[in-house]
């Protein structure tokens, strides 16, 4: 393989590479996702509360799932924050 091959296969594994953090970068920030993780923690949670007899396990599971959901959503404003702060270290 010559030179120019082995650096345009590079420069091809690289650009797949950057593809896929695209996605996943999209995927971190998806409505869908941020539903997902909703339903999920809202489940578990229930579910958890149910087995050791929590009462009213469904209505008590909404504030942590809420809580959950909020944490999540307030991260991005943290990281920007945390971000610049580090900037003006440097």
């Amino acid at each position: 393989m010559n030179k120019i091959q082995e650096i345009e296969n590079r420069v091809s594994l690289i650009e797949k590479r950057n593809a896929r953090v695209e996605v996943d970068k999209v995927w971190e920030t998806s409505y869908t996702r941020k539903v997902l993780l909703i339903i999920f923690t809202y489940g578990s949670i229930g579910l958890y509360m149910l087995a050791i007899g929590v009462s009213d396990p469904w209505r008590n599971a909404v504030v942590p799932s809420i809580g959950f959901l909020l944490s999540t959503l307030t991260l991005p404003f943290f990281k920007r924050l945390w971000l610049q702060l580090r900037r003006s270290n440097i």
